[in-house]
């Protein structure tokens, strides 16, 4: 596969998972200096990895927000709480993930996620 077809494969996948809306923010704010950092996002993690067939995108999407637990990272955690929906994840899943995450990345980090998560939540019902 050539390479722009790649990066229309891997935005189509992030309009998706991650929402337009999202999406065109990260556009809005792109400049020549994101811009190369944008296109790798868009060949490689969308266009490439989260277009693989041998997960499904539900269990990519709870791979991904036991990973962002465990690098303690809150903005992509947020991000990927709120996508978890459109990739069919429910808010038990949810739950049932993060008290894994205790045990093996900690409490503190689970304990930070179960906040995090009930804000997104929140706002999701809004």
């Amino acid at each position: 596969m050539d390479e722009r077809k790649r990066h229309a494969k891997g935005m189509k996948v992030r309009r998706t998972v991650l929402g337009d809306a999202h999406v065109n923010r990260a556009q809005e704010q792109e400049n020549s200096f994101t811009a190369p950092f944008q296109d790798l996002i868009a060949r490689y993690a969308w266009g490439e990895v989260w277009t693989r067939p041998g997960l499904p995108r539900k269990t990519r999407s709870m791979i991904t927000i036991a990973m962002m637990v465990a690098m303690n990272r809150p903005e992509e955690l947020r991000l990927h709480l709120r996508a978890a929906a459109a990739n069919g994840v429910t808010r038990k899943e949810i739950q049932e993930l993060l008290l894994q995450t205790a045990i093996y990345c900690g409490v503190p980090a689970a304990n930070n996620a179960f906040h995090l998560a009930e804000e997104v939540f929140k706002e999701s019902a809004k």
